[in-house]
This record gives C-alpha cells, sequence and structure tokens, in this order.
C-alpha cells in the first residue's frame, strides 16, 4: 500500500480481546514478518497492524511504549472495531481517528462474539462439520440434524445449550436452516474468527525426561500414564499429515493436570537455554479438544481441526503446517480465504 508518497508492505493481525500483553504480542508477530517482506522489496517499508475490538487509552500507551522501545524501524497502526485509528509512521499520522464510546449494544455483540466460541459450542462445531471429515481425522457422531434437541443428543449437550449456540450461529448469519438440516454457511469468516479465539495462550510447562532414552517410547508412556492427548505437531505426524520437524512435541492435559506437577514423575523442568523434551500444555476448551480426539495407536491424539485451529498462529511453520491440513483435508471445508 502506499500513502503520501510512501510505500508499506503490511502484515494484519486480529484479536477478538483487548488484553495488552495479547495485543503487543501479535504486533511483534506482524512487526517481525512485515519486515522479512519489506527487506526483499526496495521501495518499501514494514507496517505492522492488529485489528482489535475496543482499543482503550490504556492499551494505546503501551503499544506506544513497546513501539518505542523495540520496534523504532517498524510503522504500526491499532484498528479498531468502535471507529478508533492509532498509526504510527512517515506519512501515516492523517489516519488516526477518534472512536466512538462503546454502547451497551456494542459490548453485547462482543460477548456474543466471545460466547460463539465457548469450549461447548467449539465441540458442537465440530459435532456439524464431523460428517465431513473422515472418522479417523475426528471423533463425532455423524448425522444430518433437523434440530437443536438433536444436536443436543448427538452432542451430549443440554438442550438449552445447543438451542443458545444455534441462536447465536444464527444472529451471526452462520446457520443456514432452510434444507435438511443445520448447516454451517460463510465459513472462511466463521473459521477466521475460530482462529482468533484459538490463539490465546494458555499456561504451559516445558520439561525434560529426568531419565536419558527413547523419547517417543517415554513419550508414550507420559501420555498414557496421564489420560492426557497428543497436540499440535506431534498429533500431526501421528495422523500422517506431519510436515514440520524439530518441535517438541505438546501435549494437553486439564488446568488442575498442569499445576499437579509433583505426579509428573520421570520429568523435570527445563532451563531457558535448554532444549524441552515435552512441553505440557493446558487445554483452552478441554470439552471440545477430549471429546474430538481420536485414538491413534492407543494413544489420544488431538483432531485435525484441533490441530489446525492450533499450529495456525505457532511461530515454528505453523502457517505452513495449516495450509498442508487445509489442502489435504479442510479444502473444501473451511473455505479458500480461511
Amino acid at each position: 500500500v502506499s500513502h503520501k508518497g510512501f510505500a508499506y508492505i503490511a502484515e494484519i493481525k486480529a484479536s477478538s480481546e483487548g488484553r495488552p500483553d495479547r495485543v503487543i504480542a501479535l504486533l511483534a508477530q506482524a512487526a517481525v514478518q512485515a519486515q522479512a517482506y519489506a527487506w526483499k522489496a526496495s521501495n518499501a517499508r514494514p507496517l505492522a497492524i492488529v485489528w482489535v475490538g475496543h482499543a482503550t487509552s490504556t492499551l494505546l500507551k503501551k503499544i506506544d511504549d513497546f513501539h518505542r522501545k523495540f520496534l523504532p524501524d517498524v510503522a504500526i497502526g491499532v484498528v479498531a472495531g468502535n471507529g478508533s485509528r492509532h498509526f504510527v509512521g512517515p506519512g501515516l499520522s492523517g489516519l488516526n481517528a477518534q472512536g466512538s464510546d462503546p454502547s451497551k449494544d456494542t459490548v453485547s455483540l462482543s460477548r456474543q462474539t466471545v460466547n460463539l466460541f465457548s469450549d461447548l459450542n467449539q465441540w458442537m462445531l465440530k459435532v456439524l462439520l464431523a460428517p465431513e471429515i473422515p472418522e479417523h481425522l475426528l471423533a463425532a457422531p455423524r448425522n444430518k440434524y433437523s434440530n437443536v434437541s438433536e444436536l443436543a443428543a448427538a452432542a451430549g449437550v443440554s438442550v438449552m445449550s445447543a438451542s443458545r449456540f444455534a441462536t447465536r450461529l444464527r444472529g451471526e448469519g452462520f446457520l443456514d436452516e432452510r434444507g435438511e438440516g443445520l448447516r454451517l454457511v460463510r465459513r472462511s469468516e466463521l473459521f477466521k474468527r475460530w482462529q482468533s479465539i484459538a490463539m490465546r495462550s494458555s499456561a504451559e510447562a516445558r520439561m525434560r525426561f529426568l531419565i536419558p532414552g527413547t523419547d517417543s517410547v517415554q513419550l508414550r508412556k507420559l501420555v498414557l500414564r496421564h489420560n492426557a492427548c497428543l497436540g499440535l505437531f506431534a498429533a500431526a505426524d501421528a495422523l500422517g499429515l506431519g510436515h514440520v520437524s524439530g518441535v517438541p512435541p505438546y501435549i494437553y492435559v486439564p488446568k488442575a493436570a498442569l499445576s499437579d506437577q509433583p505426579n509428573w514423575k520421570g520429568l523435570v523442568p527445563a532451563s531457558p537455554d535448554e532444549q524441552p523434551h515435552v512441553i505440557i500444555k493446558q487445554a483452552l476448551a478441554p470439552q471440545s479438544l477430549f471429546r474430538g480426539a481420536v485414538m491413534q495407536d492407543g494413544l489420544r491424539v488431538a483432531d485435525v481441526l484441533q490441530i489446525w485451529l492450533d499450529v495456525s498462529s505457532h511461530p515454528s511453520r505453523g502457517a505452513e503446517q495449516a495450509e498442508l491440513l487445509r489442502r489435504k483435508v479442510l479444502q473444501d471445508i473451511i473455505g479458500e480465504a480461511a
């Protein structure tokens, strides 16, 4: 893009949350990518942009401080759903705008957006999508549902939960009920929103095996002993869809299991300068993750949708892994633009 004689190559990220730690992390990631693209273009500057639902003055101040200390050579921009625009860089000041105060309706819509992807709602999304995904890649019932009662029974949730979920989908324009059953539409937008929710960080522990041995054997014993779930790149490998090597395997556990570290026998925390043998990660949506997981060689493995969501923003070539999953399995499910 160009403006007032300045040419920029921009990388844009989106966050449903206005938390400074989350927004600044996305801004830093966008800056690194924009710089990489700009280096290949002799006449362009890097521009990192983050969209958020609402940008507070506190958030903008923290972003400006971070930019001044660590990204002085990268132009930045924050665009908010309430109309606020905050840019820092040569020729960009004219784009700045003061947003309107958030009304009750805006706050309500923000909550609706988050609720659409609650833990159980993510599971019900998988149930609706399951007929289009091979059984060995997603553990979920495979039927057509003409009403929310049938969906609730299949998903193992209350009728009230399924009704609220369908109402939210309908209100956001993602549900088509004119055919034989409930059908998801506008999927590119739906999956973009789902991705943004999946980008939230969760607690994790970088661990090493106490006794040297065959890592794959010890990893298998670890997953079985704690009834855990293999995730991200290791899960893709287990499903025969791997693409990235060299990343420590991730194991998903419920919150309680992660905090109960004394019971993680045979493991010790990895020091900052050590490569971990395994990363134990708290599941953000445990109902969706564990219900949808498949069994592979006796191990619980995250389903293909979960892997796609989780690797999409991973810094270790996650975008490449996500693209392979999309191309091989999810092309017709998530749409071209997701």
